[in-house]
């Protein structure tokens, strides 16, 4: 048996270990040293499996992981969030949408210090769907906003997603969170224009607000300042050499303790809840990670990725047209299995033939992250919509309408990162020569 057959054979036999229950870690774990063992041999198989998980369970560079999860758990369970809330309804909350309009400013703001998408879903729907429900919002738009802000995590630094797929790929964390900037700040503009948009042409989905002065305005400001700074300290000082990325972790994880316990946002309890929420989602993704690194050795052996590599090559077709290919699958494939474990999966195997059609690493890292966007939100498995739906008790299908105009926005923004690549690139060009 040839070994690219071997390795489809194993791709087969790890999707139907998952569809079995099993977790995808162990599965890719098992897949990986059953391949290898039988390519190579079953003591080769071991002693890889051995060095790839103590590699990455004991990795320095993976700290980096935890420390950023914990700077955003923090936020999460200190009720950041629904300041930032209150503050953005404010300024804009007395115009036609203008309490959905705030939810997506609160929630850009707040993914300056926090990745979590499910998270901003989960807080926003115990805060911003209540207020809307207050002024007669039609719960499509109101569900629909805060599914949909959620996703703005995948792309605003520091993004969980983007430090995995540096890991993975073996790219600079620095250049990824630059290059998620502009793409983040645009969707969040696209996110802004789809209410506008749709409470132009139906004003009965979002009355107006009540109108506040200046001064109850301005009183908030601080509350926005503060995760900005944070912010600027952590991304400027990695940028600027100062903080290696484990630091800057460190660095922000501590700046946003310190400014909550200041401000007595933050108790005991919710610090025991922060360090176990960070230390179980950290442990998810370094097993995810390990077990990966063991798949990923059986699937080079096994020649699949050259194989792909050299198939695209030889169709003939637009280079553009084997991305639009890549997107679908990871589309297709979030539809089976949760889409950072997808990403975790097939990156190994799409990333050497993206280098191979000649595209940025750092263009791709954007597409797959606004892909992930789009995977979090659609049907059928919408793991941001079932959230919402969970919270507010409402019919499934009504949150999947009111995500269909932002999905329409996400897919605008993927189309704009095809048309103008530099969106991803020219950010970190300008400052990370």
């Amino acid at each position: 048996m040839s070994e690219i057959a071997v390795g489809c054979i194993g791709l087969v036999a790890l999707l139907i270990l998952f569809l079995s229950g099993i977790e995808l870690a162990f599965a890719m774990t098992i897949i990986g040293i059953v391949g290898f063992g039988y390519l190579r041999s079953f003591n080769a198989a071991i002693n890889l499996f051995a060095n790839d998980y103590f590699s990455a369970l004991t990795s320095y560079a993976f700290t980096v992981i935890p420390l950023f999860v914990l700077m955003g758990q923090v936020a999460f369970n200190s009720g950041m969030a629904d300041k930032l809330y209150s503050t953005t309804r404010k300024f804009v909350g007395h115009v036609p949408g203008g309490l959905a309009l705030a939810t997506v400013l609160g929630a850009t703001v707040f993914k300056a210090i926090s990745g979590s998408t499910l998270a901003t879903a989960a807080t926003f729907s115990g805060v911003a769907i209540p207020e809307m429900d207050k002024f007669g919002y039609s719960r499509k738009l109101s569900t629909g906003v805060v599914a949909s802000v959620g996703t703005l995590g995948m792309l605003i630094p520091p993004s969980g997603n983007l430090i995995i797929f540096a890991m993975i790929t073996e790219q600079s964390i620095g250049k990824l969170f630059m290059a998620g900037i502009v793409p983040g700040l645009i969707m969040a503009v696209l996110f802004f224009l789809v209410v506008v948009g749709w409470v132009k042409i139906n004003p009965s989905l979002a009355p107006k607000g009540p109108r506040f002065g200046w001064k109850e305005r301005l009183k908030g400001v601080p509350l926005i300042i503060g995760p900005l700074i944070i912010f600027v300290i952590v991304i400027g000082g990695l940028l600027a050499g100062f903080f290696t990325p484990t630091e800057a972790g460190a660095v922000g994880s501590i700046a946003v303790l310190a400014l909550t316990v200041a401000k007595r946002d933050l108790h005991f309890r919710g610090f025991v809840k922060s360090l176990s929420e960070s230390l179980r989602m950290a442990c998810m993704v370094l097993f995810l990670i390990a077990g990966s690194t063991v798949l990923g050795h059986f699937i080079a052996m096994s020649k699949i990725p050259f194989a792909v590599a050299s198939w695209t090559l030889s169709l003939g077709v637009h280079p553009f047209v084997v991305i639009g290919l890549i997107v679908f699958v990871y589309l297709l494939g979030g539809s089976f299995i949760d889409d950072l474990a997808f990403m975790i999966l097939a990156t190994p195997i799409f990333h050497p033939v993206v280098l191979d059609l000649g595209f940025d690493p750092l263009w791709f890292a954007m597409v797959i992250a606004v892909t992930l966007m789009i995977g979090v939100i659609i049907p059928p498995v919408a793991i941001a919509v079932f959230v919402v739906k969970s919270i507010t008790k409402e019919s499934v299908w009504l949150v999947y309408r009111g995500v269909t105009p932002f999905l329409t926005a996400l897919f605008v923004g993927l189309l704009l990162l095809f048309v103008f690549p530099g969106m991803a690139t020219w950010l970190p060009d300008l400052l990370m020569k």
